[in-house]
């Protein structure tokens, strides 16, 4: 049998709809068959959900995107400075002329040619 995929709105309405049915006196056993999850899904469900409203998941989603967002705009950034630290040191190569040889550049007043090295 194909697993379902249920979205964090969906799990959170189960587990409220689980309480509920609980309160009411339901064995947990007859809920999980009502909402047609298992006992293992709905503990997960329980543990990392806990007392979650649907307005609450889709905020959380919505952060979760927005940090995602942040981590590759500063691994971005940091790839950038890294990139400038290598050029103020001089660890770059520029081809000198025809001969087809590489010489460490030097940065003179602006002129990254390799003419003032």
């Amino acid at each position: 049998m194909k697993g379902r995929r249920h979205t964090p709105e969906q799990v959170v309405r189960k587990l409220r709809e689980a309480d509920r049915l609980l309160a009411e006196g339901a064995e947990l056993v007859d809920v999980c068959r009502q909402l047609e999850i298992s006992i293992q899904t709905y503990q997960r469900w329980r543990s990392q959900y806990k007392a979650m409203r649907p307005e609450d998941v889709v905020r959380l989603k919505q952060l979760e995107k927005e940090n995602a967002r942040l981590k590759r705009l500063l691994a971005e950034k940091e790839l950038d400075n890294d990139m400038l630290r290598e050029v103020a040191r001089g660890n770059f190569w520029a081809r000198s002329g025809d001969a087809g040889r590489y010489r460490t550049c030097k940065v003179v007043s602006g002129c990254l040619s390799g003419e003032h090295a």
